[in-house]
């Protein structure tokens, strides 16, 4: 729908990603005149608290987690904060809230920063409350569902009250400067774009590393795990949009249109081309830290890495293998895409052997892109030309020195207020993902795959360099 939004209903507005992400964000767009001045912002949860109280404890965590140089109209952005108290389980709580928002809700959009488990009930209330009528955009955080069954069955509570043009699903990547610099590096570049295939590309690694542990996400994770948590979807949208074909134009429909023949096209995995772990006690960044099975204060079988060897079985990739790996406790926190290209066919230099070009696409903590290329070492050269590989490195910050560096959900909820869906993904997407996943776990299951134990600050179970030695790849560290 192409309207404006002049109220967002934020469900789960006292969690963590209201305090660190989301209010943050709004308060951002504030300060720079990027939302309309008329609207307002609508907090629901099930604390009890008047609007001051809720204005108070924004203030909290703004100044918590907020940079003091980006706070500078943080007054008047408080001033649009109201706030109302919801249990979602009891259908007679919208009613208050339906006043709170005001009726009618022709240019409402809402943000649901719940438990999945909630999607239901509150979908429910604000139909039942008027809420989810004329064209009113919801956006849902992930999880959505544990496997296909499940993912379908929050898509069909959602589909009965929004259509598909007013579902916003968000994976956070995809609001991620980097990764939407991916599509302009590929479709803006003619250097690349020709060369952009199985002719000239060897194989591609995605790698997403962190630091931490389970930190608060206890519960959460030991039901889910690396393939779930990670794969299932920031990897995937990742991978999708390395080998996605070109859209027609730079819509929503046509980009993930692409996306979605991609991920359609992965090949079912077989056994031995996949490896979990799980990390023991060790050392990250010189600090002893605690096992999973210590942390979690039992044994589990749950995953906290997984190095997969992925195929996109289309006419550009076919033969070429998509390495992924991702893990906690690993020795830094990175996310980065790795495209490795082939050797030249012949080499006419005897000084030095030609290797082939890389491009690293780091995505996070550091924004930058590194095409790797051979060039002549200074010198006589009376044996034959010496060569030596050198980076070509392209910094984001400095390339665009004076640009406010923002975080992901400024754009994603930019993109909801005004009814951009090109970076949320779609249910044929989400449906998509999770058949692939569902395939792995089911000969995880049939060949009764445990994962295997890795030092924490290590790079992961050795098993992970023998799968991409097998081909004749080295992990990208």
């Amino acid at each position: 729908m192409s309207f404006r939004a002049d109220r967002l209903l934020l469900f789960g507005a006292t969690g963590d990603l209201a305090q660190r992400m989301l209010l943050p964000s709004l308060c951002a767009l504030h300060t720079d005149g990027l939302i309309d001045p008329e609207l307002r912002i609508i907090g629901a949860a099930r604390s009890d608290m008047s609007d001051g109280e809720y204005r108070n404890f924004a203030r909290a965590s703004l100044e918590k987690f907020m940079p003091a140089e980006r706070r500078g109209r943080m007054a008047d952005f408080l001033n649009r904060l109201s706030y109302q108290h919801v249990d979602v389980n009891d259908l007679a709580a919208f009613g208050p809230l339906a006043e709170k928002v005001g009726l009618p809700a022709e240019r409402l959009a809402i943000f649901l920063s719940t438990a999945p488990d909630l999607f239901r009930p509150t979908i429910k209330g604000l139909m039942q409350a008027g809420l989810a009528n004329n064209g009113t955009r919801i956006s849902l955080e992930k999880p959505l569902g544990h496997d296909l069954a499940s993912s379908r069955e929050i898509n069909d509570a959602v589909a009965a009250a929004f259509p598909e043009g007013c579902i916003f699903r968000i994976d956070h990547y995809l609001g991620k400067e980097t990764v939407q610099n991916l599509l302009a590096l590929r479709f803006a570049n003619l250097l690349f774009e020709p060369l952009w295939n199985a002719q000239y590309i060897d194989h591609v690694q995605i790698t997403v590393a962190e630091t931490v542990g389970l930190e608060s996400r206890v519960d959460f994770y030991d039901g889910a795990g690396a393939l779930r948590d990670m794969v299932q979807n920031h990897m995937l949208q990742l991978l999708a949009l390395v080998a996605m074909e070109p859209p027609s134009s730079f819509s929503a429909d046509a980009v993930r249109d692409e996306k979605v023949k991609v991920l359609r096209a992965l090949r079912r995995m077989e056994s031995g081309e996949s490896v979990t772990g799980q990390y023991r006690a060790g050392a990250v960044s010189g600090t002893i830290v605690p096992g999973y099975d210590e942390e979690l204060g039992r044994d589990s079988n749950t995953e906290t890495f997984v190095a997969l060897k992925a195929h996109v079985d289309n006419w550009r990739w076919k033969g070429v293998p998509f390495y992924l790996r991702t893990g906690k406790r690993l020795p830094q926190r990175v996310t980065e895409i790795v495209v490795q290209f082939r050797p030249v066919p012949h080499s006419i230099f005897n000084g030095t052997k030609a290797k082939p070009n890389r491009l690293v696409i780091g995505i996070q903590p550091e924004e930058n892109i590194t095409l790797s290329l051979m060039s002549k070492v200074p010198g006589l050269d009376r044996q034959g030309m010496s060569l030596r590989q050198v980076p070509l490195d392209i910094a984001m910050p400095d390339a665009f020195s004076g640009k406010v560096r923002r975080i992901a959900y400024e754009r994603l909820l930019l993109d909801l207020i005004e009814g951009d869906q090109t970076l949320f993904v779609r249910r044929d997407e989400v449906e998509a993902q999770w058949a692939w996943i569902d395939g792995i776990r089911e000969e995880w299951h049939k060949d009764g795959m445990a994962p295997k134990t890795y030092s924490a600050g290590s790079w992961g179970p050795s098993a992970a360099i023998a799968l991409a030695e097998r081909g004749g790849v080295s992990w990208h560290e």
